[in-house]
């Protein structure tokens, strides 16, 4: 399979960013990304402006962040053409981004931060909904500025990587218990950006500059088709269409740079002979072997089954033969760090 690496997330100037799309997009090729979805606050004038497309071997896709009257319940919206209103509740607009074709993930569902009054949280608060495409479980600015005090502010500020460590605990709860009943794929976002803020009274510093960001956390997608930069509305659609894809079927993982380049890792099933990747249900006969591939470095690697640790090991791979129906995942640390998540494998659930 192809893989290629995202950032996910990303505000421009279109809303609360502080850089045009065109000068995001050619940082994003700098940093070596294959593609990037914008995600401006309830529109998508970069999509109307014509900013979706190939910026040499980097994509900049269009999507939106979409929030209810109360600023709550935000949603990323992707593959979609026309802005939805933020008058409707929640229930209504997640049903109308399925409905124009489109997928949508819940953002830093359980934000709590409380550091900056004029930065409040933004939680997911409407839980009987069910028909989303997934979950941005790991959020870069939400976990930075739930950790952020007066006694730590200045490292936070100076080393704005150094402060990430996992996802919130209670995201991944929620996200694995979801996972025994239906497939509901993991994203992660970094929700940048690029804001100056004033310090100590007499600096102004960028918080999240784009391109400290795009070394943050990534979202990596696998297909089975490649994926080829070019002019036309025709190799942009079929782009869009294995990316979109790739996303909705949760043949994705999430890394955080920041400890390592996780490009190469694998997860999948073997049965009967056949092959399962990410996000994929596999039937229940007798066992099946769960395999992890790691990209040529040793660390911890993790079996999650329903949300608990059943397994780990140390090495380079791992085989883990399964006997009971659950939603598997792995986790793998390095130095005791998180570094990758991988989505669900369900068998025989």
């Amino acid at each position: 399979m192809y893989e290629y690496v995202s950032a996910i997330h990303i505000h421009s100037h279109f809303s609360d960013g502080s850089a045009d799309a065109q000068e995001i997009a050619r940082i994003a090729a700098e940093t070596g990304l294959d593609f990037i979805i914008l995600t401006d606050h309830n529109t998508l004038r970069a999509l109307d402006e014509g900013y979706e497309k190939w910026y040499g071997n980097t994509l900049l896709l269009v999507g939106c962040e979409i929030n209810d009257k109360e600023n709550k319940n935000h949603y990323l919206a992707f593959g979609i053409n026309k802005t939805i209103s933020t008058r409707l509740p929640a229930k209504e607009y997640v049903t109308k981004v399925n409905e124009m074709g489109g997928i949508g993930f819940l953002a830093h569902p359980h934000e709590k931060r409380n550091s900056m009054k004029e930065h409040p949280p933004y939680p997911w608060v409407d839980w009987s909904i069910n028909n989303f495409t997934g979950i941005e479980i790991w959020n870069h600015m939400s976990e930075w500025m739930e950790g952020l005090t007066e006694a730590n502010k200045y490292n936070y500020f100076v080393h704005p990587l150094k402060s990430i460590s996992s996802p919130p605990e209670e995201t991944l709860k929620v996200w694995d218990e979801l996972n025994r009943t239906r497939k509901v794929i993991g994203i992660g976002g970094i929700d940048a950006h690029a804001h100056k803020i004033n310090v100590l009274g007499f600096f102004e510093v960028e918080v999240f500059p784009y391109k400290i960001l795009f070394k943050s956390i990534r979202t990596h997608i696998l297909v089975e088709k490649k994926i080829i930069p070019g002019e036309g509305e025709a190799n942009l659609e079929n782009a869009k269409k294995e990316i979109y894809g790739a996303l909705k079927e949760g043949r994705c993982y999430i890394s955080n740079y920041y400890h390592g380049d996780a490009s190469g890792f694998r997860f999948f099933a073997v049965s009967d002979n056949q092959i399962y990747q990410m996000g994929d249900y596999v039937p229940l006969n007798k066992s099946v072997k769960l395999k992890t591939l790691l990209p040529n470095i040793s660390a911890t690697i993790r079996l999650i089954k329903n949300g608990e640790l059943i397994d780990s090991i140390d090495n380079f791979d791992a085989e883990f033969i399964v006997t009971s129906s659950g939603a598997y995942r792995v986790e793998i640390f390095i130095n005791q760090n998180a570094w990758i998540f991988s989505n669900h494998i369900r068998i025989g659930t």
